[in-house]
């Protein structure tokens, strides 16, 4: 059992900013084209935070020519070049599920000044 947590802590990622729920954030991914690698951003809302440590991911979902993408990136994979917080969002919820349903000004979060 050690050993398992020894490996984990060696790929944890030490660069992370703190994210919470609610979050707009830009994720910066490795994406692989044939023999070609290049970055490409995902830039949406954090919607939900899941697991601890190593297997920790975040659900982060945008609007894409108004229909909603959501995708699920695991925080620690080397897949996930950066993930840079471009606005904190004040909210009373850990999941944003709601936000689904929601179109136009009422699927606004608001700022957090703090």
């Amino acid at each position: 059992m050690n050993l398992i947590n020894e490996i984990e802590n060696n790929q944890l990622k030490t660069d992370l900013p703190e994210l919470n729920s609610g979050d707009s954030v830009k994720v910066n991914v490795k994406v692989s084209e044939g023999n070609r690698e290049r970055i490409q951003t995902f830039e949406g809302v954090i919607i939900s935070i899941n697991g601890v440590g190593i297997s920790k991911t975040i659900t982060v979902r945008k609007l894409s020519f108004g229909v909603g993408v959501e995708r699920i990136f695991p925080v620690h994979a080397p897949i996930v070049e950066s993930i840079e917080i471009q606005r904190k969002g004040k909210v009373r919820r850990s999941k944003l599920y709601y936000l689904r349903d929601r179109i136009g000004k009422s699927a606004k979060i608001k700022e957090d000044r703090n």
